[in-house]
């Protein structure tokens, strides 16, 4: 693939300095074969629909490295996608998933896409070294708290704040090898369940225990947008995982108008489509 020119990665950056946090608030061991073909029809609406009222996350302000790393992995979904938006910034990113959604044919599709972005942001040889040298240690405990700690340092700009927690193992143990997202910014500003699941919860369980070796259940909560990533502990199949039977968002525009039109995938039309 082409790599991105200089023009689209400086178009990949926020504005600088940063706006203010006000207005900036407002603008899977499991086989990629196991995942059902539906198809998908319909992207998230457009980023300047409003956000849930009354739930407020901790505050959040992107250091100029921050915005590099968005930058990077924009510019790494640009070339997967084939397409870039106009948009700056985290706007322009969530405009690029959409296309992801829309050009992946099934969800499937969409999945092995976003892994092969996530794959992309890492040295081959670091990876294929993490997964046969740290990631046996200690039945894996050792590497679970290792990208537990990278993960909260390093994606906040993604994310937005969150910390280490312990987690429960299957075993019964707790280790501290968890990370605690208050209210996920991908998520509010995507306002579409089918671009979380799709595009971030599914691929990123994939990638870390394919390519990292590390097990990764993520849950997410679809009413106050907060994450729960669970390094160590394996993901339930995708029959009983919870994540994927959540009705669309409130929030989404295109649910709603399934649900006027008595259209979608369940009888009440709550269902994403995407899932």
């Amino acid at each position: 693939m082409a790599v991105a020119s200089p023009p689209r990665l400086l178009r990949a950056l926020p504005p600088w300095p940063p706006l203010s946090s006000s207005s900036s608030s407002s603008s899977s061991s499991r086989g990629l074969g196991c995942r059902p073909s539906s198809l998908l029809r319909c992207s998230s609406p457009s980023a300047d629909v409003a956000s849930p009222s009354g739930k407020t996350g901790g505050e959040y302000t992107p250091s100029f490295v921050d915005n590099l790393l968005l930058a990077f992995f924009r510019a790494k979904m640009v070339e997967e996608v084939g397409w870039d938006s106009e948009k700056p910034g985290y706007t322009g990113l969530i405009e690029v998933a959409n296309h992801l959604m829309i050009k992946g044919k099934s969800a499937l599709e969409t999945e092995q896409s976003a892994v092969r972005v996530l794959q992309s942001l890492f040295p081959p040889l670091l990876l294929v070294l993490f997964k046969a040298l740290l990631a046996p240690i200690a039945n894996g405990q050792l590497a679970s708290i290792m990208v537990a700690r990278a993960t909260a340092l390093s994606c906040q700009w993604l994310m937005g704040p969150c910390s280490v927690n312990s987690v429960t193992l299957s075993d019964g143990k707790s280790l501290s090898s968890g990370v605690f997202v208050e209210k996920c910014k991908y998520l509010e500003e995507s306002k579409c369940l089918g671009i979380c699941i799709n595009t971030c919860k599914l691929p990123t369980q994939t990638f870390f225990k394919d390519y990292m070796g590390v097990d990764l259940y993520m849950e997410p909560n679809f009413e106050d947008y907060s994450c729960q990533f669970n390094f160590g502990v394996p993901p339930p199949s995708l029959d009983t995982d919870k994540a994927l039977k959540e009705p669309c968002l409130d929030i989404c525009t295109n649910a709603r108008r399934r649900k006027e039109l008595g259209t979608g995938s369940s009888p009440d039309g709550s269902q994403c489509p995407q899932v």
